[in-house]
């Protein structure tokens, strides 16, 4: 009777000493909750991700924040983005605060080898990019989105740009497969995998290369004889093509032989933008309905977690974090507040009812605001305020019975005045807590770390005249233009590692007509004047060089202002590169 009792004894223990798993984290960009088969599209092709649901669990209540880069920073800190300094997409504000930990860090320290590839958008400069963040290796790009999906030239790894080929979505699954293997083969360390898929977000290109482009025709074809829009179809075939990945990715595990040891979850980084089928939710990206802000999420554990299982319980984008920590046996960091609280007893037994007491949203990209575009939810109610240009009303505030209105098509604010008021308490409680002692603006511009050059981008800029505008266009075809009088002026802030002599290249297009001006270039005392020059046309912009300025090491604000005007539109600038000469100590 003893021997029994001892080996079932050791029977219960065994999952108790079970290594902790390998995490594959896939996060598609711009994805709806409704765009998968599972979730009850008939027009979409997505087995893969079905599959991942299928064998593992789906979270009907998984939040996001309303745009991408929130929700990433809430990823990697188990933070809402607000306590971070992050608030924008673009603008410098899209840069996670230096004194934030990632879950690749916490990791790390737990023994686990760490990659990602794909989208960072947490930080381009020196001291913020992934591989300073905890990663040991990423292949990617710092923006919100890159222009060309095939022989991608915005790409970078391990902080140095490279030249690439085939399609993107192709690319990022090649290299976390062979960040999987080397790992698996090479070390005894489980791993941390984020695949970080650029699509499905615009500018939503298939293969357009001679030898790629009847691929992504073919897929085009399929949802266009849907009767989609193209805008649609162009959506829908980007998604099947990362499922294809996906089928990839997962057939690789199976290769290897860990896919029992192995993590798979899957999720978007925000609402969908695609607007052919809803599934009755309402709202898209950058809104805080629930189709701006409900994300899929799957995951997938075989022999762990048990296979078609649903977890209703609200849960969110924070809670990543603590759960892949308590999952790792890694210590959480004891010296900030964290927002998160681990789910892996729900992914373990494939339930849950209850989880995040409440989840909280908001977006303004210009200045955190308790009155624009916000929502709080419990696992009932949810209280929405949008923007408005007068004062902030609460008779326009909106309040859901989410259990009996899914799709937020009652307004029932009126009838239930006592939870209106609980909720819009709850969300400008925690949202004081959150921006406390926070100031959001743009990172000084690190410079001089080392004797590479560091672009000064327009998007970092601040810039004062009558007539300079800011033109967006895919972050590096950015520029300041349409300045043409003396004194209208772009202002960057930078953190100059090493006082020296700097070398300063002008990138801009000036049509030929209109050249001759002056630009003067200042830092502190120092100046230099460069006269423009011209390309063959302003839309092409070629590279300069002005000349060199002393920089002193610490704070410093670098100007370009027009000292002498020319006779129409001053240049187009695309950019200045400052760079550490040799022996300037």
């Amino acid at each position: 009777m003893i021997r029994p009792l001892f080996f079932a004894f050791l029977a219960g223990l065994l999952p108790l000493l079970a290594a902790p798993p390998n995490i594959v984290l896939i996060m598609t960009d711009d994805q709806g909750y409704w765009d998968t088969g599972i979730s009850g599209n008939p027009h979409i092709s997505t087995p893969h991700m079905d599959r991942i649901a299928r064998e593992g669990v789906q979270f009907t209540r998984f939040y996001a924040a309303p745009v991408c880069a929130p929700t990433r920073a809430g990823v990697m800190t188990g933070r809402y983005y607000l306590r971070t300094g992050l608030y924008n997409t673009r603008f410098g504000g899209d840069t996670l605060g230096k004194n934030e930990i990632t879950v690749a860090q916490l990791l790390k320290r737990a023994n686990y080898r760490t990659g990602l590839f794909g989208k960072w958008h947490l930080g381009k400069y020196h001291g913020y990019q992934p591989q300073q963040r905890g990663f040991d290796e990423f292949l990617g790009h710092y923006h919100g989105h890159i222009e060309r999906y095939e022989f991608a030239d915005q790409l970078v790894h391990n902080g140095h740009p490279v030249k690439t080929r085939g399609y993107v979505s192709e690319l990022f699954t090649d290299a976390a497969m062979d960040f999987i293997s080397a790992t698996h083969k090479q070390t005894d360390q489980p791993f941390l995998c984020t695949l970080m898929f650029n699509a499905p977000h615009s500018p939503w290109v298939l293969d357009t290369s001679h030898y790629g482009q009847p691929e992504g025709d073919k897929l085009l074809t399929k949802y266009l004889a849907k009767n989609m829009p193209i805008r649609e179809a162009r959506i829908y075939a980007l998604i099947e093509r990362v499922d294809q990945n996906i089928g990839r990715l997962l057939a690789h595990l199976k290769t290897l032989g860990i896919e029992r040891d192995t993590l798979v979850i899957f999720m978007s980084d925000n609402g969908g933008v695609s607007k052919f089928w809803k599934g009755g939710l309402r709202g898209n990206k950058a809104g805080v309905h629930e189709g701006g802000v409900r994300s899929p999420f799957y995951a997938r554990w075989p022999g762990t977690i048990p296979a078609g299982s649903k977890v209703e319980a609200q849960t969110s984008h924070v809670d990543l974090l603590p759960t892949f920590c308590e999952l790792a046996e890694a210590p959480l960091p004891n010296d900030r507040q964290l927002d998160g609280k681990s789910f892996a007893s729900l992914l373990k037994t494939g339930r849950g009812k209850q989880h995040q007491p409440y989840v909280y949203h908001t977006w303004d990209r210009y200045t955190p605001n308790p009155d624009k575009r916000w929502s709080v939810s419990d696992q009932r109610w949810k209280l929405i305020g949008l923007f408005t240009k007068t004062k902030p009303d609460p008779t326009k505030w909106q309040l859901y019975d989410l259990q009996a209105d899914p799709g937020e098509t009652k307004n029932i604010a009126g009838q239930h005045p006592v939870e209106a008021r609980r909720l819009r308490k709850a969300f400008t409680d925690w949202f004081s807590e959150v921006t406390a002692g926070q100031t959001y603006r743009p990172v000084p511009i690190p410079v001089g770390h080392d004797m590479r050059p560091v672009e000064l981008q327009p998007s970092w800029a601040t810039w004062t005249g009558p007539h300079i505008n800011y033109t967006f266009d895919g972050y590096d075809w950015d520029t300041i233009d349409s300045w043409k009088t003396k004194g209208e002026q772009a202002v960057w802030q930078l953190e100059v590692a090493q006082a020296g002599r700097y070398a300063v290249t002008l990138h801009y297009g000036c049509a030929p007509l209109l050249a001759g001006g002056t630009l003067r270039l200042s830092a502190k005392s120092q100046s230099l004047d460069h006269k423009v020059r011209a390309t063959v046309t302003a839309e092409q912009f070629s590279q300069f060089p002005a000349g060199a300025l002393n920089l002193p090491a610490g704070k410093t604000t670098f100007k370009a202002t027009i000292h002498h005007a020319g006779s129409g539109e001053f240049m187009r600038l695309n950019g200045i590169h400052l760079q550490r000469l040799p022996n300037s100590r």
